[in-house]
């Protein structure tokens, strides 16, 4: 019985990691970026997209980030260093 109650309570509420697996899954599977997934994944939840932002691992942020740069929502950095 405790089993069933946790597996249930697991597939009720989202972790970070579930949360990332959802989002490359919508990725891989539509063929969209992770912004618009995410805001596809929100749409069809009825969640309120500033509400997710403790569910966004670094990983997925820095996926995020690399979007953003090329649809040029964020100014392109560069991290170049002079060899030594």
């Amino acid at each position: 019985m405790n089993e069933e109650i946790k597996e249930e309570l697991s597939n009720k509420f989202l972790c970070p990691q579930k949360f990332a697996q959802e989002i490359e899954g919508i990725v891989k599977n539509s063929s969209v970026n992770y912004i618009d997934a995410i805001v596809l994944y929100c749409e069809n939840n009825s969640i309120e997209i500033d509400t997710i932002s403790k569910l966004v691992s670094k990983p997925l942020k820095e996926k995020l980030k690399n979007d953003a740069t090329q649809l040029n929502f964020l100014k392109k950095t560069t991290k170049a260093k002079l060899p030594l």
